[in-house]
């Protein structure tokens, strides 16, 4: 399913807020259309008015979602044996890790076995700050929709701006109106996103495999369901399988924690993707009509809509802006999963028996089904190359085979030091951009 009802802001065209006659479209129509989705829209606005902000994302539905859909999964609880496991595979990992990386080592508490529901539950924080920017641009979205349509579509009370809508039980100012209906797009995107936590929760071999800072305190933690179900039919013993994972997990952790920069410039770019969204609502009617004719929607069956909402809520066409902010993520995610790979390949080295065969399995699920994958191209459209965190991964060995761990390490120091993907293939040509002449006088 195409993007639901959100195209980019590119366009100039002065028809896009008219309807087939010309005329600007009535707002009675935007009820329309979410009432033939199933959706009782006076009867939301009457339950959310002055209740929540238009930038909010409810922590409470994006948990019970998540946890309805994890379910229909299984969820085995956390044993005093899967701890003993876990911890001695983190220790393992974490002494290993320091003849390859100068982040400081963390520290590792005896209780780092995760269920899924508790994985769900240590992250829900984290996914709630990353998702707030794309709120934050559905707002806006829905504000400059109502700025365009408002003014000719509904009734207003003499002076002031009070508008009342058809079928709503009361009279709204344009700032509340705006709010509420803020705040249903926002409760979509909580619905979008409880979705994607609760499929997460089954396929996660950690706290930070989805190569994003989600917890605070930063922490390395196992989910040992999962890490059993990732190395199913390899027919390798299952404590290295665990000390390689391990390894992943803690050289994530000493990245976010030794970096802790990552995550506000995480939310800038997914920011400046948010800025460019805008409601349509001809695409709205388009794709209810096609998803109701088709059956992807039943308007009896609430179910069908929040199926059809994780199939695509984001998927507009991208102005330059957004294409620029999506790249730049890409680019970003590459190099830490591509440090991740070194450095454990690293640290590894002549030590785990079937390391070639782990990383060709931790590569093949990063083409696939890989948690990153999963997450952004559900909520941006955005799919990070594999041959991207290859070229990533090759960059890091080569940064210390032609200088040393400090140098490559150091270069996460700030984020404008981080290479640009032309750079990725040419770390010579990038180290060189760094290196200050000792003699000025030429410059």
């Amino acid at each position: 399913m195409a993007g639901f009802g959100f195209t980019n802001d590119s366009s100039d065209e002065s028809d896009e807020n008219r309807d087939n006659s010309g005329n600007p479209f009535d707002f009675q129509e935007v009820f329309k259309q979410f009432s033939g989705l199933g959706l009782n829209l006076p009867g939301l606005i009457s339950a959310l008015s002055g209740q929540a902000s238009p930038g909010s994302l409810s922590k409470d539905l994006i948990r019970d979602i998540s946890k309805k859909f994890l379910s229909a999964h299984s969820d085995i609880p956390v044993t005093l044996e899967s701890q003993s496991a876990v911890y001695e595979a983190l220790q393992i990992a974490d002494l290993w890790l320091n003849e390859a990386t100068i982040f400081a080592a963390l520290p590792i508490p005896e209780s780092s076995a995760l269920s899924r529901r508790d994985w769900i539950d240590a992250t829900l924080a984290g996914w709630q700050e990353l998702a707030k920017p794309l709120v934050d641009g559905m707002s806006e979205a829905m504000s400059q929709m109502l700025k365009e349509t408002l003014g000719d579509s509904a009734e207003t009370n003499g002076s002031d701006d009070s508008i009342k809508i058809p079928g709503a039980p009361f009279e709204f100012s344009q700032a509340t109106l705006t709010s509420i209906m803020g705040t249903f797009m926002s409760s979509l995107l909580s619905t979008q996103l409880g979705q994607t936590i609760g499929s997460l929760s089954t396929t996660v071999t950690g706290a930070n495999d989805v190569a994003l800072p989600l917890m605070e305190p930063i922490r390395a933690q196992l989910l040992p369901q999962n890490v059993t179900i990732w190395g199913s039919g390899l027919d390798i013993e299952e404590r290295e399988l665990r000390i390689y994972l391990a390894l992943r997990e803690v050289a994530a952790a000493r990245l976010f924690a030794g970096a802790p920069w990552l995550r506000k410039h995480i939310k800038e770019s997914i920011a400046a993707y948010g800025k460019g969204i805008k409601v349509d609502i001809n695409a709205i009617t388009e794709q209810a009509e096609s998803a109701m004719n088709s059956g992807e929607i039943d308007p009896t069956n609430p179910d069908s809509l929040t199926l059809a909402i994780s199939g695509g809520l984001f998927t507009p066409e991208e102005t330059p802006a957004q294409v620029r902010a999506l790249e730049n993520l890409e680019t970003l995610l590459a190099l830490i999963e591509g440090w991740i790979d070194a450095v454990v390949a690293l640290a590894a080295k002549d030590r785990l028996p079937s390391l070639s065969r782990l990383s060709e399995t931790q590569q093949r699920r990063r083409a696939t089904k890989s948690p990153t994958q999963q997450l952004f191209a559900t909520l941006v459209g955005l799919e990070v190359s594999p041959r991207k965190t290859r070229e990533a991964m090759q960059f890091w060995e080569k940064i210390v085979e032609l200088r040393d761990q400090k140098t490559r390490d150091e270069i996460w120091d700030e984020a404008f030091l981080l290479p640009t993907s032309e750079q990725l293939t040419q770390p010579l040509e990038f180290l060189k951009s760094r290196t200050v002449p000792d003699d000025l006088s030429g410059l």
